[in-house]
């Protein structure tokens, strides 16, 4: 072969493999109204999934149960459960801190801002905020070592500002993620929000819903559970283009379990975020672009069917603008668009500024160009995230209930690998055991801190001994937005029996019990294997 010939193939070669980038132009007018169009998407599909959230668990919300929107609807949500807005104001909260902090802040100094939020958390969220309060720092803060729901959506369901403020710059939204996600979940919970940034940033420069979920799964490693099954979704709506319930069943089939969340494991509820994601991705999918009825399926496939039809609805909103938006869905938003949020002094059109200004700076920073009319946005070739696993060897096998209460000692053993304690503290200031008795098992434990005051500076301490050695020292504060919200767990012991035992070092059963209300049990071997070969 000539010298010449081998000099094209390695042309070629080198053409073939290069990274593909490319450039894409608007005006600053648009950029703006569909950086507005995602804040208000976002809302409104909060909104409407407000009645039907976690009401349907491994269930599809039947096609004859409507579901209510119209004039006033927003507001009416708003005066009645402030709270129902969790994902659009911690959204907020990180949009605020990366204007006052600016563009090169750090995962300590957004932790900081988040962990000392004075809103209502749960979940991953909490046990992140609890963590850095107690000193546990990014990643640490998010890893399912220390965070027992670090596989569960929150950082889906508050990712929707990252892709706002990197319109059209998937590669940079997943540099931002990196700093956020860690706070508060790592592994498939950090790939979940991961991916909704990549969905809203390509939703800027891409109007075809399935090149947008591409595009924001190029970033995600292939090799991880949560890729596999939102790839599962691609390739069910390629075999069953019309069927979006036919994809909902075989997701469910193969998805449907939650591992960690100590509130779904071999429960029906799931708020692990790769069923949740495979719901938003049904919802774009089936739902070709249309507003409405993309929102409708998204929401239709139950589980956290709130968050998932506001991810559905950013992402269109970013791909439309706000003025695209149907009338019919975006002017119920009008009422509170300028009202801050609770437990912020953020509001949408404060928070769109934000995003405005930030996605200036990185289009500038990112080799783009601003002008007072235009800008030009570089899209730079997606890195793969590296490769993050939550619960490895340690699979569920064993849900124990318990109902029972501690008040100075508790003991329990079990054969496997690790537990995780399903519980919490309870104040039983001017009100009868038997009464916390019954609203715990109302609420199955997940709410009675509430029955204490917001102010009350007890703090529970707990040792927990595991096969005669002290282990831990577990710190259970009274203050709801201080809590922690199992008392205690441990992963990955030897695999084998152990005995565990709780002591509490300050006891007042006068006024304070501890809640236990299951534990679960983990081994290295699935449970098919612990007991169908034992």
């Amino acid at each position: 072969m000539k010298r010449s010939s081998i000099l094209i193939l390695a042309l070629a070669a080198v053409s073939c493999s290069a990274p593909k980038t490319t450039d894409t132009t608007m005006s600053t007018d648009t950029l703006l109204d569909k950086i507005m169009g995602g804040w208000a998407g976002q809302t409104i599909g909060v909104v409407y999934g407000a009645p039907t959230e976690f009401k349907h668990q491994g269930t599809l919300i039947p096609d004859n149960q409507p579901i209510s929107w119209g004039q006033g609807y927003v507001k009416h949500w708003w005066d009645r459960k402030p709270g129902l807005f969790d994902d659009v104001y911690n959204d907020l909260t990180f949009a605020e801190a990366f204007e006052q902090l600016g563009l090169d802040c750090n995962s300590e100094e957004l932790a900081m801002r988040f962990a000392y939020a004075p809103y209502h958390l749960a979940h991953a969220n909490q046990a992140g905020r609890y963590n850095v309060r107690q000193g546990i720092m990014p990643p640490e803060s998010g890893n399912w070592l220390n965070n027992p729901h670090a596989d569960d959506l929150d950082f889906q369901i508050e990712a929707d500002f990252i892709g706002l403020m990197a319109p059209g710059m998937v590669q940079q939204s997943l540099e931002i993620a990196k700093k956020v996600g860690h706070i508060m979940n790592s592994g498939d919970g950090f790939y979940g929000g991961a991916y909704v940034s990549g969905l809203y940033s390509a939703a800027f420069i891409e109007n075809d819903p399935a090149r947008i979920v591409d595009m924001a799964l190029e970033g995600i490693p292939s090799e991880s559970t949560f890729w596999q099954c939102i790839d599962d979704v691609r390739r069910l709506h390629k075999r069953y283009p019309s069927d979006w319930k036919r994809a909902w069943f075989e997701i469910l089939k193969k998805w449907g379990s939650d591992t960690g969340c100590p509130k779904g494991v071999f429960l029906s509820f799931d708020i692990d975020a790769k069923i949740n994601s495979a719901y938003v991705t049904i919802g774009l999918l089936y739902g070709g672009g249309d507003f409405g009825k993309s929102m409708e399926i998204a929401t239709r496939c139950g589980q956290d069917s709130d968050c998932n039809p506001a991810t559905v609805g950013g992402v269109l909103g970013v791909m439309y603008g706000k003025s695209g938006i149907p009338a019919f869905w975006r002017e119920p938003l009008d009422e509170i668009w300028d009202l801050d949020f609770e437990g912020t002094d953020v509001s949408l059109a404060k928070g769109s500024r934000y995003s405005y200004n930030q996605a200036l700076q990185l289009i500038e920073r990112n080799g783009g160009k601003v002008s007072e009319n235009e800008v030009s946005i570089h899209s730079a070739a997606v890195e793969v995230l590296p490769l993050e696993q939550n619960f490895t060897d340690t699979y569920p096998i064993f849900r124990d209930q318990k109902d029972a209460w501690m008040e100075k000692e508790y003991t329990f053993d079990f054969s496997g690998n690790g537990f995780c304690i399903w519980g919490n503290l309870v104040c039983l200031r001017g009100i009868s055991k038997g009464y916390a008795d019954r609203v715990a098992k109302k609420h199955v434990g997940s709410e009675v801190f509430a029955l204490a005051e917001e102010d009350d500076p007890y703090v529970a301490e707990i040792e927990v001994w595991i096969d005669g050695e002290l282990d831990q020292i577990s710190v259970l504060p009274m203050q709801g937005t201080s809590r922690k919200l199992e008392p205690a767990w441990k992963y990955l012991l030897p695999e084998g029996r152990h005995t565990v035992r709780m002591v509490w070092r300050n006891p007042d059963p006068s006024q304070y019990l501890l809640r236990i209300n299951a534990i679960q049990y983990y081994s290295e071997h699935p449970v098919q294997d612990v007991y169908y070969h034992n």
